[in-house]
């Protein structure tokens, strides 16, 4: 089980369930039909777990070569690959056919692109090119737009807004921790754009350019009439705090610095979600 659930990829599994959360909650207004969301996170989630499986698969070479990744159950010999790529394969299938008979047409087509452009266009491209992560950042942003589908049944602009928050935030959270393994990913030959960029310049101006598009774009919701001032002064804060985050890797651009813009991230999302709640409790 211990293995299954490392080829789940776990971590990435819970970014997931809180932007499906979100987004579910805001699309259905608050009024939350939970035995319907727990449904959706099922099959989101299996749809997810699938996916992170087929990545270890497609990555096995790859991750044998890095420190990080050496002991992961492929690359150590704990389970055969064809044993993960039909674990893989039947996970998407089945979460993806949850999410269509159970939830709606809409939210299960999300989820099976989200898979489609993290395994087949997001992995290979790390061999290729830098810009990995914002392509990459595209499915990681989709399954908000799942949660809101399944709850309101359609793509409006809030939806957009939110896909765009969910967008521009990696961009800092995996810039932080591509530096932090930039010498691990040289060594398996990945053009993240830390390998790439040694000293760092480019790293640093993607970061704050998507954190300086997030002030703007985190206002939306209030500017549209969706959420209340509660909801736009915690955003702002917590979107302001995220920026002073990356503030001394600007200075230093040390692993240290990079972590706390790495823990600046993980807090945002929880934060968000948890002011959004409030705001529309409180309307």
């Amino acid at each position: 089980m211990s293995i299954y659930a490392e080829l789940s990829k776990l971590n990435i599994l819970s970014l997931v369930i809180i932007a499906t959360v979100l987004g579910y909650y805001l699309g259905a207004s608050g009024i939350i039909l939970w035995k319907h969301l727990l449904i959706t996170l099922l099959g989101t989630a299996m749809t997810a777990c699938g996916s992170g499986a087929l990545n270890h698969y497609l990555e096995r070479e790859t991750d044998a070569f890095m420190a990080r990744t050496k002991n992961r159950p492929l690359p150590a010999g704990l389970i055969k690959p064809f044993e993960v790529m039909n674990y893989g394969v039947i996970m998407v299938l089945i979460g993806v056919l949850v999410l269509v008979t159970q939830v709606n047409m809409l939210t299960g087509f999300i989820a099976l692109l989200t898979a489609f452009l993290y395994i087949v266009v997001y992995t290979p491209l790390k061999k290729i090119t830098w810009l990995n992560t914002s392509i990459g950042s595209i499915p990681g942003a989709l399954p908000i737009l799942g949660g809101w589908t399944a709850s309101a049944e359609n793509i409006d602009a809030m939806a957009w807004v939110l896909f765009a928050i969910m967008y521009l935030w990696q961009h800092p959270h995996f810039y932080s921790i591509a530096w932090i393994c930039r010498k691990d990913y040289a060594e398996a030959n990945l053009k993240m754009l830390p390998v790439v960029d040694p000293d760092g310049n480019s790293t640093i101006r993607q970061i704050f350019w998507h954190l300086l598009l997030m002030i703007p774009i985190t206002s939306l919701p209030f500017i549209q009439g969706q959420l209340g001032l509660f909801y736009l002064t915690g955003a702002l804060l917590i979107t302001s705090a995220f920026f002073v985050s990356a503030l001394p890797m600007a200075r230093n651009r040390s692993d240290k610095s990079a972590l706390l813009l790495l823990k600046g991230s993980v807090f945002y999302l929880p934060s968000l979600l948890f002011i959004i709640i409030i705001d529309i409790g409180v309307l």
